[in-house]
């Protein structure tokens, strides 16, 4: 795994030993998009866990991710709790569930579907199947 992402020029620890229930992650995610952060807190997130191998699943990590995007740590830390972005997420994964999504990345264009880490060249050539 390391090595393709090396390849990609993806950031990757070869650390990292657990995995951690990323559902607080999505909802702050949805979250820093109603500010308008949704690109730079992805990226936060992937590194804080793929890199810096952080719990994700936990509140104060995330709160902690989100002032790395210049976002306030105090209002990160009261959607979590609140819990205000779970049905934002529901919905998500609904419609994950409608397109039969299992897995992560999944590239949808049309009515094809590519599912995990694939070349440039394989997400092309989606999109021209597609079109």
């Amino acid at each position: 795994m390391k090595a393709l992402m090396d390849e990609e020029g993806l950031p990757y620890s070869s650390e990292r030993t657990m995995s951690y229930n990323s559902r607080l992650a999505q909802e702050l995610a949805k979250w820093a998009e109603s500010r308008g952060k949704e690109d730079e807190i992805h990226d936060a997130i992937f590194r804080a866990y793929f890199v810096d191998t952080k719990n994700i699943g936990k509140p104060e990590v995330l709160a902690e991710i989100a002032t790395t995007v210049g976002l306030p740590a105090d209002e990160a830390m009261d959607a979590l709790l609140s819990r205000s972005f779970q049905e934002a997420v529901d919905a998500d994964w609904r419609r994950c569930d409608a397109f039969r999504v299992t897995a992560v990345p999944t590239f949808l264009a049309g009515r094809y579907m590519l599912v995990g880490a694939h070349p440039y060249e394989d997400l092309e050539k989606l999109v021209m199947r597609a079109s």
